[in-house]
């Protein structure tokens, strides 16, 4: 059976652009908008605590399935040489990062989330797999790279500046879990940077105006010639247009009733915000979906964003 291949549309993202900008009922999602600074500490300290109490709700782990498409999407994981290090930000339960643990048996993830609880969860998640070698391979510490910018211990100041070739000062002390404490000495005093960075439906998440600085710290522990892997929400998804006009907080990005953002991007936003921070774009596509829901047999289109960006040599 010929598997599909994951660049395969269920249809046009043109064509639903143009059906949705020409459709009066869509028309407040269009509109400019002017937002405060959520840049601001407090704003900053209140989008965290509304994910954290967002993953103590959904702590079954029911809400999130394991992403295994991942590793047809960015087969690199698969493929990428012994002992190869992947920071897996905004974890969550640990949907993305059991996959690749069990794709590459070499593979080291680091997985940070803003959540203590929530890292725990994963930690439970991936000590009840069945393959017993994942657990060593899986290392966890609790950060928001939005606010604090990553810890220390993932690229010292040293490594930042050959990675930048000039002195950086965006370092915080994050610490990592106690759970899952283990020797920094791989180059001394860090662990020398990483192979590759996933951001899997963690960007929409942070404040528009943060994003610029959250992908540049990104881009300040990743080593030259590692890759960063994205996914996630396109514009004029589904879930974007389910949106009411009183929940828009920005262009294009919205607040649920529960205090967690979402923005949806268009392909020149992802590429600008990449770019701009000095990635090389490899691979940027939307990925558009239709698929039917089993209780009430209405067909639902997604748009998703797929990209792949390289830090030059």
């Amino acid at each position: 059976m010929e598997v599909a291949e994951y660049f395969s549309k269920d249809f046009e993202w043109e064509e639903l652009k143009a059906e949705v900008e020409n459709d009066p009922s869509f028309r407040c999602h269009l509109l400019p908008f002017e937002c405060s600074n959520p840049s601001s500490q407090a704003a900053a300290e209140e989008d965290s605590i509304a994910w954290k109490k967002f993953h103590i709700r959904h702590s079954s782990g029911k809400f999130f399935k394991e992403r295994r498409y991942l590793l047809k999407e960015f087969p690199e994981l698969v493929s990428c040489g012994e002992c190869s290090k992947v920071l897996e930000v905004g974890c969550g339960n640990g949907s993305t990062a059991l996959p690749i643990l069990r794709g590459n048996e070499h593979i080291i993830v680091y997985a940070c989330d803003c959540s203590s609880e929530t890292l725990e969860k994963a930690e439970e998640i991936i000590d009840a797999a069945i393959v017993a070698s994942l657990r060593h391979r899986f290392r966890t510490f609790n950060c928001d790279f939005s606010i604090t910018g990553f810890p220390k211990w993932l690229a010292c100041h040293t490594c930042r500046e050959v990675f930048m070739q000039k002195p950086q000062n965006c370092l915080s002390d994050a610490k990592e879990n106690p759970r899952t404490m283990y020797p920094l000495n791989e180059v001394g005093c860090c662990i020398g940077g990483v192979d590759f960075i996933t951001l899997i439906f963690t960007l929409s998440a942070v404040p528009f105006q943060r994003m610029p600085t959250s992908i540049k710290e990104c881009f300040s522990v990743i080593k030259p010639g590692g890759m960063l892997l994205f996914r996630d929400y396109g514009l004029y998804d589904m879930t974007m247009l389910r949106f009411e006009s009183d929940q828009r907080v920005g262009f294009r990005e919205y607040m649920r009733s529960d205090g967690t953002r979402s923005y949806f991007f268009c392909l020149d936003t992802v590429r600008d915000l990449f770019v701009g921070a000095g990635f090389i774009e490899l691979e940027l596509e939307y990925c558009c979906i239709k698929s039917v829901n089993r209780r009430n047999g209405k067909s639902m289109r997604r748009v998703w964003v797929h990209g792949k960006f390289q830090r030059p040599m």
